[in-house]
């Protein structure tokens, strides 16, 4: 969202097919003069309001679209998302549906008003003869607004007693505008609009979220003067988000990670803006710190995990063979026949979880070779430290490069370790790890059903790939058979 200083020359700007290389529609709901005697009343509002800086007369939203919309009939794609605002925030809009120069981004700009047409004009009527300076502003005597040879000055303007000195068409503006909840509220609103008309599943969208673990990397816009410094900002936060990554496969409670970022990241900011502005170089620091508190509870984690080890394979060491009791098998004994019940079906989350058991344990093997050359590194800049003096100047050079040589090979690992699940659809390891929960426990359910099952019916499920090949080609068989039955008929037939 930005705020427009011109709105009628951003109108013209977005809705000129002179000036717009790929324009395909223009919408609106309201006539153009509304537009005109907005500015009016806005730049009149901020003259008597005596504030500094910039008059703002309307507010623009850009809305990327996924490119799967360009077949959807641009009129009525365009009208949809303008009324689905008005009809929400009841203010009239203009909009217009584009395609970038490279058609790559597909995106909508639409101006919306922050005030609303009174039902009826509001006009205040002079009691008394009103002075006017130069500036629009009301002084209380005759002799403020004139020369010295008693003439009224240029650009002064005396309103007779009687007359309209103020004339509202307009309401104040809607200060929920400027809220930093209203964004946040119209993304959620159009994401959800966006979700309804896109065909594929793995297209829909989903918004970003702020209270998450991950931190957002910012667009960085055409010709836009601090593209260096966001650049050098979303390094740092995609470092932060990496890790991130890893502390969730590694079995970091998500509350933990979230207590990281809210006390190592969010309050500190919090407390440097208010204290001294804005300071980037500060955030990279206070994400660097963030990242090293996160390492150190993974290092934690790692630690027990081969602790909980050690003791496992002692225990199992020490541990008495078990005979298993043979359970005695009851004769068969013919009984009342009863219906048998119905062979449990597995759910599509549950089909799914061999797939996502299979991606999990290559999370967790890319994740343990990353832990592993971290310890390497930390191993090698001992020796480092250890190497002190001239005649050891060739060993600390080679360890050196042999450091250099690790970071590099831990930086390619953790960005692969976040591409993984991004190869397979999803969106992050967060969004990952709670599928593969949710379908361990759906394909958990339905293997008890199946024991259940198979216990009551004394059959067997064989759920193995061999098995369904069997059932998918006996199918075909049994397909072929019936159309060949049906071919021998037919021929009878004539």
């Amino acid at each position: 969202m930005s705020k427009l200083p011109n709105v009628k020359g951003r109108i013209s700007y977005i809705s000129s097919k002179a000036r717009q290389e790929n324009l395909y529609a223009v919408y609106e709901t309201t006539d153009r003069k509304f537009w005109r005697e907005l500015a009016m009343c806005n730049q009149e509002e901020f003259r008597e309001s005596g504030t500094k800086g910039i008059c703002i007369e309307a507010r623009e939203l850009i809305i990327a679209l996924p490119e799967s919309f360009v077949d959807y009939e641009p009129d009525k794609l365009l009208k949809l998302f303008t009324e689905h605002f008005k009809q929400n925030y009841g203010v009239e809009c203009i909009s217009a549906l584009h395609h970038n120069k490279r058609k790559t981004n597909y995106h909508i700009h639409l101006i919306f008003s922050e005030r609303k047409l009174l039902d009826e004009p509001v006009e205040k009527i002079a009691t008394r003869n009103m002075f006017y300076d130069e500036n629009g502003k009301h002084v209380r005597t005759k002799k403020e607004i004139l020369d010295e040879a008693g003439q009224l000055r240029s650009g002064c303007k005396i309103i007779p007693k009687g007359e309209v000195y103020e004339r509202n068409i307009f309401t104040i503006k809607d200060s929920r505008f400027k809220s930093d909840s209203f964004l946040d509220e119209v993304k959620r609103s159009y994401t959800d609009l966006i979700n309804i008309y896109v065909k594929d599943d793995k297209q829909k969208l989903k918004v970003f979220d702020r209270n998450g673990v991950y931190l957002p990397t910012k667009k960085i816009g055409k010709n836009n003067p601090k593209a260096e410094q966001i650049r050098t900002d979303n390094q740092y936060r995609t470092i932060w988000n990496q890790t991130v990554d890893r502390a969730l496969i590694s079995g970091v409670p998500e509350r933990q990670i979230l207590e990281v970022k809210q006390s190592e990241i969010g309050q500190k900011v919090k407390a440097s803006i208010q204290k001294s502005g804005r300071n980037p170089a500060l955030l990279r620091n206070l994400i660097m710190t963030a990242i090293y508190a996160l390492e150190l509870l993974i290092g934690k984690v790692f630690k027990m995990a081969s602790q909980k080890t050690d003791k496992d394979i002692e225990a199992v060491v020490k541990a008495e063979p078990e005979q298993t009791p043979v359970k005695a098998v009851n004769s068969f004994v013919e009984a009342k026949s009863e219906p048998v019940p119905e062979m449990p079906k597995k759910s599509e989350l549950a089909s799914k979880y061999p797939r996502l058991t299979d991606i999990y344990h290559k999370l967790e093997r890319q994740n343990t070779a990353i832990y592993e050359r971290e310890l390497q590194i930390a191993n090698v800049e001992k020796k480092i430290a250890g190497a002190k003096g001239i005649f050891k100047a060739k060993q600390r050079k080679e360890l050196q490069e042999q450091a250099e040589e690790l970071k590099t090979q831990i930086a390619n690992m953790k960005q692969y370790l976040s591409s993984v699940v991004q190869g397979y659809g999803h969106k992050n390891v967060k969004e990952f790890l709670a599928e593969y929960k949710a379908s361990k426990v759906e394909y958990g359910d339905y293997r008890k059903a199946v024991a259940e099952w198979e216990k009551l019916t004394g059959e067997k499920v064989d759920d193995s790939l061999k098995a369904k090949l069997q059932q998918k080609q006996q199918q075909v068989k049994e397909q072929y058979r019936h159309t060949e039955y049906h071919k021998k008929n037919d021929r009878g037939a004539r």
